[in-house]
């Protein structure tokens, strides 16, 4: 799938509240990078209301926002999970986890009620928010003889390469971290060095 280098999310946990007719819905902004995560944000949030009625979620995950998920808790279908995707998607934000708690007060809201809530109490935490952009970034491994070391490190400098670990004995190994748009012209200029391994890691 074809996506811009660079993409939003946000810094750090954020909060939003809304009332309507007794009924409060507490909603909390989280930035997340995994499923693993977002299970475990649930569970705390989970842990921490845990006298709530609905514990309603919406997130996406991924440069490409590959990964999304929503849930409406037991609210009636499409109520409130929707709303807050629809908040996310229309900030244009990704790798981020947004739970809406419900205390319900006694007096039902219909379907538009909550829906309107929901979407609210999610916009409040969104826009609370710090929001920055991040370029997508590539992980490479690159295997060599401790005799290339000179000409490997030649191009970690002249391309400002960002080393994440490297292991230099008789055989070599470096991990560096590059934006996905200049990936390739890195790649190339390491392939044109005889007997040296370069390959892909992971995106993030």
């Amino acid at each position: 799938m074809l996506f811009e280098d660079t993409y939003k999310t946000i810094v750090d946990r954020s909060e939003g509240l809304y009332k309507e007719k007794g009924s409060k819905f507490i909603a909390k902004a989280i930035p997340v990078a995994d499923e693993k995560e977002i299970k475990d944000k649930l569970n705390e949030i989970k842990t921490e209301y845990h006298d709530a009625r609905h514990h309603c979620f919406a997130c996406l995950i991924g440069p490409d926002k590959s990964y999304s998920r929503f849930n409406d808790d037991g609210e009636p279908s499409g109520t409130a999970g929707r709303p807050i995707m629809g908040q996310i998607n229309s900030n244009d934000l990704t790798n981020i986890l947004v739970v809406v708690v419900r205390y319900f007060g006694g007096t039902k809201l219909g379907v538009r009620g909550l829906i309107n809530a929901y979407k609210t109490a999610a916009s409040e935490a969104i826009s609370s928010a710090k929001v920055i952009s991040k370029t997508v970034d590539e992980i490479y491994e690159v295997g060599f003889e401790y005799l290339l070391m000179n000409q490997v490190m030649k191009i970690v400098k002249d391309e400002k390469l960002t080393v994440l670990s490297q292991n230099f004995e008789l055989k070599c190994t470096l991990t560096y971290r590059i934006r996905k748009k200049n990936a390739p012209q890195v790649m190339n200029k390491f392939k044109s060095i005889n007997g040296l391994k370069v390959r892909y890691l992971y995106t993030e």
